[in-house]
């Protein structure tokens, strides 16, 4: 599998595309808001003849919702998403002026995943690990077999999701980072939803979630 972060929108949120040698590909938290934005994207996998599978959120917030009906419309795909972010998602429309996105486009009507189900495509899968406290409904893709995964908001190398927007809640991101992603494997590579790659182990030793 390889592994291809974008990173837009002013938040500087992290956009993945992920595929393996059969050339099917899923994107997760499209993140595109500019025109340019979704030019980048869109480029990248026809450059790459990918069959986009897949349009995957691990959780709603704008940062990570901008792009959804451009990928959606473009791929002809279903929005998919855990049911308890559902309304995390709806929220958006509300309050997109307020940080400057007057031309967003509503996300489509999604359908619910959840930690009981596998992602496949190609000859690859990602199991559902449900880590919710930075909001309810957040969700991570893990890939056992190569090692990493996607985990969104839920850690940062050296830093976790904030917990003081509506649905955040501290003691239940503690427990989503040590008692979910803590037991992952120490090599096991964290792809962020901001900033640089981490991993287990390192989170592990340094991260200050230890110590609160």
């Amino acid at each position: 599998m390889q592994v291809k972060k974008f990173t837009f929108n002013p938040f500087q949120e992290n956009t993945y595309v992920v595929f393996d040698e059969t050339k099917e590909a899923v994107i997760i938290d499209p993140g595109c808001y500019e025109s340019f934005e979704e030019k980048e994207l869109f480029d990248f996998i026809e450059d790459n003849e990918l069959a986009v599978k897949e349009l995957l959120n691990t959780h709603c917030h704008i940062d990570h919702v901008l792009g959804n009906q451009a990928v959606a419309n473009k791929y002809g795909l279903t929005l998919k998403i855990h049911k308890e972010d559902l309304q995390t998602l709806n929220s958006v429309d509300s309050y997109c002026h307020l940080y400057g996105f007057h031309n967003y486009k509503k996300s489509p009507e999604p359908e619910f995943i959840d930690e009981n189900e596998v992602i496949k495509f190609g000859n690859s899968e990602f199991k559902i690990l449900f880590g919710p406290g930075h909001c309810p409904g957040h969700i991570a893709f893990y890939n056992p077999e190569e090692n990493f995964i996607i985990s969104g908001d839920i850690l940062f190398q050296g830093s976790f999701g904030r917990v003081d927007l509506p649905g955040g809640d501290f003691a239940t991101l503690k427990n989503s980072i040590l008692n979910v992603l803590f037991n992952l494997p120490e090599e096991t590579v964290v792809f962020c939803g901001h900033g640089p790659e981490t991993t287990i182990g390192i989170e592990k030793k340094t991260n200050p979630m230890n110590q609160l």
